[in-house]
């Protein structure tokens, strides 16, 4: 008897995740304590940015909702990561006498707080530390002793369900010699909790959170065409998807009703889930252009991620069929007579609906001559070992994609 399902059933798998506990809904700022408890914990430093830590309607709901578990804040992470920062968040949380960190805003927020947090548990000096970042672009995770991080994202980034943290250092802040960028994984990196509360994601400036999304968006349409999708993911990653996509729209054409930012808030946490796993990530080649495109460049990595994708899917869907059946269904264009065409659209009018830009050329990003050197790092990105089963890009298919992006 044939398939009556349609598609093909998933080869044999296993899928190995330990996630954080997950608190979702508006006003859902109110049980940090509970949660703090429930891991042991009754000092928590919170860490931020000086605009969120200076943003009331942020900062006043999670200060009631800690209570009496604030030990203290550290308002200075910056975009940058900068291992220098993650020491001074060190000697607050020393300081403060604090046993938890608690990461509020976007992604940059969480990666200095869980590097913070590796500094807490390593017995090394900070010249050790940086030689080794310069060495070998990561640090080591201790076994024992991490202070446990509650993530209470304020972007669509999708960072929060994430065992891995970025992170830079430079001469002027840290003790290296030359300008380094890296990051560290290691499973016990994943938050303890996340609360996602749609209340605290609607305070965040429209320019900001739209350039968050297309970042966000793109880890669920790689979760579904990446060569370790699961069906587990594929669950998750489709709902997420039809929820962002009806939500981004939305939010594009300035509709400010709470069912936007609740719709946005389940679809970030729903593609994000299962991604960062301990065998490794579902995130594939648009993620590889975007670090092509911003590890070296000012252009902010949702920027890169809106002119590149309806490129990067046209590209793959030349070359392998990309599930673009399932992906069609997820975007809510399942009906189109040509489905990878419909994805790259709707893709694409996702993009145009946040005010994103469009080409290359319209950021601070590579000129033309620089695109072979910007293609071989793309290449060389480990993210790129998840690409779909048939796809073997080579360097110049890669410079076409960046050069229809131009």
């Amino acid at each position: 008897m044939a398939n009556p399902i349609g598609g093909d059933l998933a080869a044999p798998f296993r899928f190995d995740y330990d996630p954080a506990a997950l608190r979702y809904g508006p006003g859902s700022t109110a049980s940090l304590g509970d949660e703090l408890a429930a891991h042991g914990c009754d000092r928590a430093l919170v860490v931020c940015g000086s605009t969120v830590g200076e943003t009331p309607a942020v900062m006043d709901p999670v200060r009631d909702g800690l209570g009496d578990s604030l030990a203290g804040t550290f308002a200075e992470t910056t975009p940058q990561k900068r291992l220098g920062t993650a020491y001074d968040a060190l000697d607050a949380f020393r300081a403060a006498d604090a046993d938890c960190l608690v990461a509020v805003g976007g992604g940059s927020s969480l990666d200095v707080a869980k590097i913070a947090g590796v500094l807490a548990a390593t017995d090394r000096d900070p010249d050790a530390v940086g030689r080794t970042l310069v060495d070998t672009g990561t640090l080591p995770v201790p076994d024992a002793g991490l202070p446990p991080v509650v993530a209470v994202p304020t972007t669509l980034a999708g960072a929060d369900l994430s065992s891995v943290a970025g992170v830079t250092a430079a001469p002027d802040t840290c003790p290296v010699d030359e300008p380094v960028s890296g990051g560290v994984g290691d499973p016990g990196l994943m938050p303890a909790a996340v609360c996602y509360d749609p209340e605290l994601v609607a305070t965040t400036p429209r320019t900001v959170l739209a350039a968050s999304a297309m970042n966000g968006f793109d880890k669920g349409v790689e979760t579904l065409y990446a060569a370790n999708a699961t069906p587990v993911t594929d669950a998750t990653a489709s709902r997420g998807l039809e929820l962002l996509t009806e939500g981004l729209l939305a939010y594009g054409d300035g509709t400010e009703e709470p069912w936007v930012y609740r719709a946005l808030t389940q679809g970030i946490m729903l593609v994000q889930y299962g991604i960062s796993r301990a065998d490794g990530t579902t995130l594939s080649l648009i993620h590889a252009f975007g670090h092509g495109l911003t590890r070296t460049y000012a252009v902010q990595q949702g920027a890169a991620h809106a002119v590149v994708a309806p490129h990067a899917l046209s590209y793959l869907f030349e070359r392998v069929d990309g599930r673009r059946d399932l992906l069609a269904d997820a975007l809510g264009v399942g009906d189109a007579d040509d489905p990878a065409a419909a994805v790259v659209d709707r893709v694409a009018a996702v993009a145009s609906a946040l005010s994103l830009p469009t080409r290359l050329r319209d950021v601070d990003g590579p000129d033309r001559d620089a695109f072979p050197a910007v293609a071989d790092a793309v290449l060389a990105d480990s993210f790129m070992a998840n690409a779909p089963p048939g796809l073997d890009p080579s360097t110049d298919d890669l410079e076409g994609v960046l050069r229809a992006a131009w």
